[in-house]
C-alpha cells in the first residue's frame, strides 16, 4: 500500500464516521500504567470488574494491585522481570496483572490448561521468575516442576479479593466440586499470604517508558509450537486508543458501559478489547470463569445487564442453540463483537434473531495487540467481512514473491501499523521472517481488499488444501457445512490422496437427531463444486477445540495422520 495520507491509497478512509481520526498519536509517552492510572483517579467509586456477583471498584483494584507489585518488589524482582499468571477470568486476574505491570515487570499470560510440557515450555521460554496459578491447576505445576527454572509460585483461589462470598466459592470449589486434585508444591505461597507480605512494604517508584516490553503474548499454537510475541507498552496502548476512537464515534460517552467478559483474559483479544478497554473508558467487566459452563454463564448474564459482549463463532453458536439465552435481557446491548476465529453466516443469523443486534465481525493477532480490522458499529446485518483498518493501519495483500495484488485479489493479508508487535521473544529469524522488507507484519491468513476498502478474510495459509491443483479453502466448506439445519458444528481439513494430491475431509458434530452422510453430501453437491466436495465424514460428539473455542484443525489433522 503506497505510503501517503489519500483516501485513494487508503480507500477505507472514506468509511470511516466522523469523529474517527485517519491516525492517532503514535508518538505518545503514555504507557499501560498511565490508563490504569487515569481509571483509578478518574472513576474511583465506578465498578472495574465482577466476579461471583461481587464487584470491585477502580480504587479497589488498583490498591490490590499496588500491592501485588510491593510483593513482587520484596521478591526481589526488577524492572523487565517476567511475571506468569495462569488462571482463567476470576478477580484476582486483573488485580494481579495490573500489578505486575505497575511494576515495571513483564506479564506472561499462560493457558490454564495446559500440560506440564506446554508449561514447562512457556515459563522457561520466557524465563518467568515468578507464577501466580490457580490452585485448581496446581497439579500441572507439580508435573513441571523437576523442570521448571521458575523461582516460585502464587497460589491463588477462585474466591480471593472478593470478600465473604469468596470464602464460600472456594469450599464450593475445592470440596462440594472437588475442582482442585491433590498437589504437593514448595516455595509456594497463597495470594492472602502474598498480599500480607506485600502490606509490610512500601511501593518503590519505578519510571516505565513506551518502549518497554508489557507482555509477551504466546501465539496460540494451533500451527505449531507457540512463540512469544513481544508487546511493548506503546503498542497496546495504540491498540486501546484505536478501539476507542472507533467506539466513541458510534456510541458516544457513557458511564455504565457493562462488558462481558466471556473470553479468558489470558487471550489478547479479552485482554485489550475486554480488560484494558474497559480501564479506559471507566467500565465494567463481568468475568466468566468458565463459558462452557453454558447454563450457569446464562444466568450470569440474565443479571448482568449488558451493554457489550465479545465472543467467537462456537461461543455464539452454542448461546444461540440454548433456549434460556433467549430469556436475557438485551435491552441495554449495543454492541456484539465476534473475534478469534471465522464468524460464519448461519451462526450470526441465529445471534441476531435471538438478541437484536447483529454480530459485527474484527481481524487481529496476538502479534497486533490484537485489532487490526473492524466492521462499522452501526450495520444493521452481518457483513462476511471482517471491516476496515482501523486508525494507523495500513493493509497490503500479497501473493507469494511479495508482490502487492490488485484489489479484490486474493493473497496473504499484510500489516503496518503502531500496534504491531515489537518481534517474537528470543527469536530473531522467526521475527526477521515474519516482516516484508518494507516492514509489513505477514498474518499467514489470506484475503482480499475491495475497491472501497473492506477486508475480507479468506483462510489461513497453512489450512489450505490443494486438491488436483484447485486451491480449496477449509471456511467456506464449513460454512455450507454449518448451514446444513442438521449440523452442529464442522471442520474440514486437507488428506493425503493418491489421486488429487490432497482430498477434503469432514468432521461433523450433529443437532440432536443426528445427519446421515447421505444428506450432507446432497448438501455440498448443490451448493460447492466437484472438487470441494468432502471424500469423507467423520461424525464426533465434539471437535478439539482451543479454550476460547477456536477449533483445531491441526488436532484433527494429526489425528487423520496417525491413522
Amino acid at each position: 500500500m503506497q505510503e501517503n495520507g489519500s483516501t485513494a491509497a487508503r480507500p477505507w478512509f472514506q468509511h470511516y464516521p466522523a469523529g474517527v481520526p485517519h491516525r492517532i498519536d503514535e508518538a505518545s509517552s503514555a504507557t499501560i500504567v498511565d490508563i490504569l492510572r487515569n481509571a483509578a483517579r478518574d472513576y474511583a467509586t465506578r465498578p472495574a470488574a465482577e466476579s461471583f456477583g461481587v464487584r470491585l471498584t477502580y480504587a479497589q483494584m488498583m490498591q490490590h494491585a499496588e500491592e501485588v507489585t510491593i510483593g513482587l518488589q520484596r521478591l526481589g524482582l526488577q524492572k523487565g522481570d517476567r511475571v506468569a499468571v495462569m488462571m482463567p477470568n476470576v478477580m484476582a486476574y486483573p488485580a494481579i496483572m495490573f500489578g505486575v505491570l505497575l511494576g515495571g515487570f513483564v506479564v506472561v499470560n499462560v493457558n490454564p490448561l495446559y500440560t506440564s510440557r506446554e508449561l514447562t515450555q512457556q515459563l522457561n521460554d520466557s524465563g518467568a521468575r515468578v507464577l501466580f496459578v490457580l490452585e485448581n491447576f496446581a497439579h500441572t505445576v507439580q508435573e513441571a516442576l523437576p523442570d521448571l527454572t521458575c523461582e516460585m509460585a502464587v497460589l491463588v483461589r477462585p474466591g480471593d479479593l472478593i470478600g465473604a462470598k469468596g470464602k464460600i466459592v472456594n469450599l464450593v470449589s475445592r470440596y462440594i466440586k472437588r475442582n482442585v486434585r491433590r498437589y504437593h508444591l514448595p516455595a509456594t505461597l497463597p495470594l492472602s499470604n502474598f498480599l500480607f507480605f506485600a502490606r509490610q512494604g512500601k511501593l518503590a517508584p519505578v519510571e516505565i517508558g513506551p518502549d518497554d516490553v508489557a507482555f509477551l503474548q504466546y501465539t496460540g499454537g494451533t500451527t505449531g509450537r507457540a512463540k512469544g510475541a513481544v508487546l511493548l507498552h506503546r503498542n497496546i496502548v495504540a491498540n486501546v486508543s484505536q478501539a476507542d476512537a472507533w467506539l466513541r464515534s458510534f456510541a458516544g460517552e457513557r458511564d455504565d458501559h457493562v462488558m462481558v467478559t466471556a473470553l479468558p483474559l489470558y487471550h489478547i483479544f479479552a485482554l485489550t478489547a475486554c480488560c484494558l478497554f474497559m480501564a479506559k473508558i471507566g467500565g465494567c467487566q463481568i468475568l466468566i470463569p468458565n463459558p462452557r459452563d453454558l447454563p450457569a454463564f446464562i444466568k450470569t448474564i440474565k443479571k448482568a445487564r449488558m451493554t457489550m459482549i465479545v465472543v467467537v463463532n462456537t461461543l455464539a453458536n452454542a448461546l444461540t442453540a440454548r433456549a434460556d439465552f433467549a430469556e436475557v435481557d438485551f435491552s441495554r446491548l449495543s454492541i456484539s463483537i465476534s473475534g478469534g476465529m471465522a464468524t460464519q453466516a448461519t451462526v450470526a443469523a441465529k445471534w441476531k434473531a435471538v438478541t437484536g443486534h447483529p454480530l459485527i465481525e474484527g481481524y487481529g493477532l496476538s502479534e497486533t495487540s490484537p485489532i487490526a480490522c473492524v466492521n462499522r458499529l452501526d450495520v444493521t446485518e452481518f457483513t462476511g467481512a471482517v471491516g476496515y483498518p482501523v486508525s494507523s493501519t495500513d493493509v497490503s495483500i500479497r501473493d507469494a514473491n511479495g508482490i502487492e495484488v490488485a484489489l479484490g485479489e486474493a493473497g496473504e493479508i499484510c500489516l503496518k501499523g503502531p500496534q504491531v508487535m515489537a518481534g517474537y521473544w528470543n527469536q530473531p529469524e522467526e521475527t526477521a521472517g515474519a516482516f516484508t522488507p518494507d516492514g509489513y507484519f505477514k498474518t499467514g491468513d489470506v484475503g482480499t481488499l475491495s475497491a472501497d476498502g473492506l477486508v475480507r478474510i479468506v483462510d489461513r495459509i497453512k489450512d489450505m488444501i490443494l486438491v488436483s491443483g484447485f486451491n480449496v479453502y477449509p471456511n467456506e466448506v464449513e460454512d455450507v457445512l454449518a448451514s446444513h439445519p442438521k449440523v452442529m458444528e464442522a471442520a474440514v481439513v486437507g488428506v493425503t490422496d493418491e489421486h488429487s494430491g490432497e482430498a477434503v475431509r469432514a468432521f461433523i458434530v450433529p443437532r440432536e437427531g443426528g445427519v446421515t452422510e447421505e444428506e450432507l453430501r446432497d448438501w455440498c453437491r448443490e451448493k460447492l463444486t466437484g472438487y470441494k466436495l468432502p471424500k469423507k465424514y467423520d461424525f464426533r460428539a465434539t471437535l478439539p477445540k482451543t479454550n476460547v473455542g477456536k477449533i483445531l484443525r491441526r488436532a484433527l489433522r494429526d489425528e487423520v495422520m496417525k491413522g
